[in-house]
């Protein structure tokens, strides 16, 4: 009798990659992705077997070091939320163009409806954008087996692979029934060991070689073992269903489903299945979670009268997660049974936690600017970023990783005072450093502020790549040492986070604050352990 596990839609990919002969997972904490390397950094098997699973310290490094154990003949995972994506793009663009020696699936975890992240955009871009295959699971189930085609797509076609997943389908259990697990390659080297040097003149090759093997890209994403044509005797409408649509859509039939529907959980779009049912049915449905990338692919491809329907005609909301819901009117059904919302539920908006070290650092912040009279404070992606809700509503703005020192050193260019940065322990070696490094070449007028909480608060409590090196860090880059200020921040030590803010401030250059305090999360863990 097989095995059979209740997972997570993260750990059945990660148990799936296990068992597929993973040799290394790399990746950069971020909601929903995280749980994928924390079961591996959790599974005997993979202790038992030297599995690589430490945290990157963002997803372009990550990125960079999966490809490095392909490289050497082994399969390799990165991981990373979507818009870690844009992080990781240069070495991910590339990667096609050199190509893989053991597999390689990249593992984007979109987050439509933005429960926590600052858009929604779709990963499926990036797999068009780089021209590789890209699967797309509709259960944990299939999470897990298609996690296994994936490392052999990639080792037969010798390029890295795409593999999204959505918030629902990575945060939800299922019974998952295991299969056959096989061992990890042994250390090979590529057979065309040119082709990763992206020189021109060797680039050039490679590209056309890429484009090329599009048309088998395309074969295989035809292949019925994937891509499911379900035919329906109600040819009235067809009905494309693509990753977890495809589960919300059979929820609201358990009996049997008369229209046809095409089951896409593979990349390129397999237009042979298309073809049939533009030829059998009226109109399209095309139920996606995400943004219209298979709508608007078949509006630019048909021209022949045929009706598609989606979010871009209204059928389904613009923006947003797919639900059952939103297909049950789509569908135009009446819904079997409707649950009024509770009243006893309270809106809970999002809040620091009570004792946490960011919130007496923003207290002290908050007293100091506004002695100014037009202070701006530029602040980042974490635990911190909540300093923008009540009580605080001390910062000015979130762009992305790292984005807090950049921008206050462009505002400090154009004659900004004070210009102050706020970012955290994680996010500044994520990618903080860079940007301050720019502002010492420049000696930028700016105060940057490296709340250090000890840990990646915000995703749960992993590693942080810098702790207990922050001052050296900073020294190296350049910062004046007498300029880099260290503070425990507690409502005792209030006057001394204040005097030092206001002369750091005052100081014409590069200054760094670190308000050091552990999370107030993983210290009770701690203590518990």
């Amino acid at each position: 009798m097989k095995d059979k596990l209740l997972l997570l839609g993260d750990e059945a990919i990660a148990q799936g990659a296990l068992d597929a002969g993973l040799s290394g997972v790399y990746a950069y904490p971020g909601t929903p992705s995280t749980e994928i390397t924390e079961y591996i950094q959790g599974s005997s098997e993979a202790k038992e077997r030297k599995v690589h699973c430490q945290w990157s310290s963002n997803e372009k490094t990550a990125m960079e070091a999966a490809l490095g154990m392909s490289y050497v003949g082994k399969r390799s995972m990165v991981c990373m939320k979507h818009v870690g994506m844009n992080v990781a793009a240069d070495a991910f663009v590339n990667a096609a163009m050199s190509g893989v020696n053991g597999g390689l699936v990249v593992v984007a975890a979109d987050d439509p409806s933005m429960h926590s992240s600052q858009n929604e955009q779709d990963s499926r871009f990036y797999g068009k954008f780089a021209m590789i295959p890209v699967f797309e699971p509709s259960t944990q189930q299939e999470a897990y087996d298609l996690i296994k085609r994936a490392f052999d797509v990639s080792e037969r076609f010798k390029v890295p692979v795409l593999f999204r997943m959505v918030t629902r389908l990575a945060h939800s259990r299922a019974v998952v029934t295991l299969s056959e697990a096989r061992e990890e390659n042994k250390l090979s080297y590529p057979t065309n060991p040119r082709q990763w040097v992206l020189m021109p003149l060797v680039a050039k090759v490679r590209y056309k070689e890429l484009i090329a093997q599009q048309e088998d890209f395309l074969k295989d994403s035809e292949s019925l073992e994937v891509n499911k044509y379900i035919d329906g005797t109600d040819k009235s409408m067809g009905i494309i269903a693509c990753g977890i649509a495809y589960n919300y859509l059979m929820e609201n039939y358990r009996g049997k489903l008369n229209y046809p529907v095409l089951k896409v959980s593979q990349y390129p779009l397999p237009k042979k299945q298309i073809a049939k049912m533009v030829a059998e049915c009226e109109s399209i449905l095309v139920l996606e979670d995400g943004q219209p990338i298979v709508e608007e692919a078949l509006r630019g491809l048909l021209d022949n009268g045929i009706k598609v329907k989606g979010r871009m005609s209204g059928e389904l909301p613009r923006t947003g997660e797919l639900t059952p819901d939103c297909i049950v009117e789509a569908l135009g059904l009446t819904p079997a049974e409707v649950y009024p919302a509770s009243e006893l539920v309270v809106p809970r908006p999002p809040a620091l936690c009570m004792g946490c070290g960011h919130r007496d650092m923003y207290a002290a912040l908050n007293e100091v600017v506004r002695e100014y009279e037009n202070a701006k404070v530029f602040s980042d992606i974490g635990c911190y970023t909540l300093g923008f809700l009540a009580p605080f509503h001390a910062i000015h703005s979130v762009i992305d990783m790292g984005a807090s020192i950049t921008m206050a050193k462009g505002a400090a260019d154009a004659g900004q005072f004070p210009s102050i940065a706020v970012i955290g322990d994680s996010t500044f070696t994520h990618s903080g450093m860079t940007g301050l490094l720019d502002a010492v070449n420049e000696k930028s007028n700016i105060t940057v502020i490296i709340s250090d909480n000890l840990t990646t608060g915000m995703t749960g409590g992993q590693d942080s790549a810098g702790t207990g090196k922050f001052e050296q860090i900073c020294q190296g880059i350049g910062v004046e040492p007498e300029h880099i200020r260290v503070v425990v921040p507690l409502p005792k030590n209030m006057e001394e986070m204040k005097n030092i803010i206001r002369e750091e401030i005052n100081y014409n250059g590069v200054s760094v604050i670190i308000p050091r305090r552990e999370c107030i999360q993983t210290a009770r863990r701690h203590a518990k352990k």
